[in-house]
């Protein structure tokens, strides 16, 4: 492990046993947890478990009856956690957001057959001719303008208008001026600049209400591909939310929409993501203050994992059984991936999903427990209120970055907080939000997937760009005099690249989950019941490291730190503990 350090200036084993039998679809069976009786949950704890999953409804036998996933509700999918009363996006245009509505690099034109279909489904849903998914909604109206507009204003050459798609909307922007709302319009020509069409209707637009007057007037320096300032983006939020959609006083799908691709196309500034960040910690009231010593936030990314092994809840168990309690947050079911999340896993093995920062503090306390979960549902209602509108705007907003940065919960003692990130460039964003935060010790980590879990699985040899799969940077507390202070608090940096071989770990290939909410449940059973293999590795490597990179007392030495990992789970302890909180989940007051 190569590590580069700097000080900153301001800164008995249980047994579990699975099947899967997928040869008889019409016996298929998923037996969630929440089924069993109460009295058998509690006779699991403290002796052998014999636990069978039988996930047999799974992505393999979708496909094998070409049954589409959204025909059915099969707990066992995570994109079955999806609510069927949200409308869904029109996929033409979704496709296209997906490569104009992102950075400046990123950005790829669309050919000029792609921007005339584009266009096309965009005038015939405008006409009326277009019903139910087909119909292009107002929210995916706003981001796909909103993007070609800073585009066109702001974006290197490389990634502005191609020739074809400046000639789909020579075609196409007379017919649809007369058929788009004028906040469409708005969006699309601001300045009555770009289309060459004459029209005072973006120039003199200034919305339908108080609140929509704000935005616009935010949302004109937006589409410049110019920043706001942190009082003025958290006006514009409390203005805004929660979102009604067109309800008093509401304001219009398409200006919102574009006011949040638009910040994150023109990459936010520092003060533009602590307004996000900070813009509803009061939204509940003070958060309640946990009775433990120390306490650490966990912030996966909410989207989910699609395709590789969750570790993050199995961790968080492993860890509260040495006093490092946990705290994670996050969705049932968020896009753009609509992946496995810890809220699916919680709620498929019967915890309570629906607690409040109160409850989530008592279970934090709780000595048989040591680690909690919160819904944004819950926590952040006026956040939650966004999910919809996040699936039409297809790219990931500015507050999947700082949804990840939250203290829903404080603790008496020492805090960290832990993220997980993709894109490089975000892990210092992020590390500045912890230290806005106050806590004692930060880290960002670029796992699998975007989120948590760091790997044991070798490094590519064909990784050529990007910081690799494993990579770390963060902050703890040193109580040196020499360290430089940042808000009163002394500070270490560092930055590495995790090798799990380093420390005596074979190198195996992540287990694959694709979806499956029932496969990550098994693999962390079975894992916390003593079954040794790449599960198991996986939570021990990412309980002790975390340990360690955070400064906890007694992970100085990373071997110690990762026996004491081992013996949380090799002594059963974890996965008692996992269970006393799917029972005590449900009791508390």
């Amino acid at each position: 492990m190569k590590v580069m350090l700097h000080s900153e200036p301001s800164l008995s084993h249980s047994h579990l046993i699975f099947s899967n039998n997928t040869r008889n679809f019409n016996r298929a069976c998923v037996q969630p947890f929440q089924k069993l009786p109460v009295k058998d949950r509690d006779r699991w704890i403290g002796r052998k478990l014999h636990f069978t999953v039988k996930a047999t409804l799974d992505s393999a036998i979708i496909e094998q009856f070409g049954i589409t996933e959204f025909d059915i509700r099969n707990p066992a999918l995570s994109s079955s956690y999806r609510s069927p009363a949200l409308p869904k996006p029109n996929q033409t245009v979704l496709e296209a957001q997906a490569r104009v509505c992102t950075g400046p690099e990123q950005t790829k034109p669309l050919g000029e057959d792609q921007a005339f279909k584009v266009l096309d489904t965009i005038l015939r849903s405008a006409k009326g001719e277009l019903k139910d998914e087909d119909e292009v909604s107002k929210a995916q109206l706003g981001a796909f303008f909103a993007g070609m507009t800073i585009r066109a204003n702001a974006f290197p050459e490389a990634t502005q208008w191609s020739e074809g798609e400046t000639r789909a909307m020579k075609t196409f922007w007379p017919l649809l001026v007369r058929v788009l709302p004028s906040d469409v319009i708005f969006i699309a020509d601001p300045e009555g600049s770009i289309m060459g069409v004459e029209s005072s209707i973006g120039p003199q637009y200034v919305g339908n209400s108080t609140s929509e007057m704000r935005l616009v007037g935010a949302l004109r320096e937006v589409l410049a591909g110019g920043h706001l300032g942190f009082e003025e983006v958290q006006g514009v939020l409390r203005d805004v939310l929660p979102f009604k959609d067109g309800e008093s006083p509401g304001v219009s799908d398409a200006l919102l929409s574009a006011f949040l691709i638009g910040q994150r196309m023109n990459r936010e500034t520092d003060r533009e993501l602590k307004a996000y960040c900070l813009a509803f910690d009061d939204e509940n009231g003070p958060s309640p203050v946990a009775d433990v010593s120390s306490l650490t936030h966990y912030g996966e990314p909410y989207d989910g994992n699609t395709r590789f092994f969750r570790s993050t809840l199995f961790v968080s168990a492993v860890r509260s059984c040495y006093g490092e309690s946990c705290l994670l947050h996050g969705v049932e079911w968020m896009p753009p991936k609509g992946g496995v999340t810890e809220e699916q896993m919680l709620k498929y093995m019967g915890a309570n999903t629906n607690l409040s920062p109160l409850q989530a503090k008592k279970l934090l306390e709780d000595e048989e427990v040591g680690f909690a979960y919160l819904s944004q549902r819950e926590a952040r209602p006026s956040l939650y209120s966004l999910l919809g509108i996040r699936e039409h705007i297809k790219k990931r907003p500015p507050l999947a970055t700082t949804e990840k940065v939250q203290q829903l919960v404080k603790a008496r003692g020492k805090e960290a907080i832990v993220a997980g990130f993709y894109h490089e460039g975000y892990e210092e964003p992020l590390l500045m939000l912890m230290k806005r935060r106050g806590v004692q010790s930060g880290l960002v980590v670029k796992g699998e997937e975007g989120a948590l879990s760091m790997t044991t699985r070798l490094r590519s040899v064909s990784t050529t760009r990007g910081l690799p799969v494993n990579y770390c940077s963060g902050f703890r507390s040193l109580n040196m005099s020499s360290t430089s202070e940042f808000d009163g608090v002394s500070r270490q940096g560092f930055s590495l690249e995790v090798n799990a071989q380093d420390y005596g770990f074979q190198p195996t290939d992540t287990p694959r989950t694709d979806r499956s909410v029932s496969k990550n449940i098994e693999l962390g059973l079975a894992a916390l019941g003593g079954e040794k293999g790449s599960a198991y590795d996986r939570i021990v490597l990412n309980a002790g490291m975390v340990d360690h990179l955070l400064g906890v007392d007694g992970a100085e030495d990373i071997s110690v730190a990762l026996d004491r990992a081992r013996e949380a789970i090799d002594s059963g302890n974890a996965l008692k503990r996992l269970l006393n909180y799917i029972k005590i989940s449900n009791k508390v007051d």
